[in-house]
């Protein structure tokens, strides 16, 4: 299964030919800024399996975990489109607001839950970490 996605102009569009490694809702100072206050909920799929149409603004941002950010968005629209870290340059974070409908691509994890506001409304059913998480172990065959 793979996915397909635009920004809100249809400027630019995504195409992604795998299944998400994660998706996570992330609540840094900096992702709220992103967000206009709110978490940003991104899916992480392999780099490779990530292909964009149309032109794409890259900007970055030093992390509060000492990694660097990049985050690609929409000229046209302002939309999110791709995020991704220093730390693991293998993978592509997918804004799931830029995925199209319907998917199954729902929060498995918080993160940086440390900094969300007062009255963010965390799942209690979901897995929450104050900061970074650490990275996943190595899948053995």
């Amino acid at each position: 299964m793979g996915y397909t996605g635009r920004c809100a102009c249809d400027t630019v569009q995504v195409v992604i030919e795998a299944e998400a490694v994660s998706v996570r809702q992330c609540w840094c100072r900096h992702c709220q800024h992103l967000a206009a206050g709110n978490a940003t909920t991104n899916a992480f799929f392999p780099a490779e399996a990530v292909s964009t149409t149309g032109e794409l603004v890259w900007n970055s941002h030093k992390a509060d975990s000492g990694n660097e950010l990049h985050w690609a968005f929409c000229p046209q629209c302002g939309s999110q489109m791709l995020a991704y870290s220093t730390a693991r340059p293998q993978f592509r974070g997918v804004r799931v607001g830029a995925i199209d409908q319907p998917h199954d691509l729902a929060p498995q994890a918080i993160i940086w839950t440390s900094e969300a506001p007062a009255w963010a409304k965390l799942d209690p059913d979901l897995p929450h970490f104050a900061g970074q998480p650490p990275a996943a172990p190595p899948k053995t065959d």
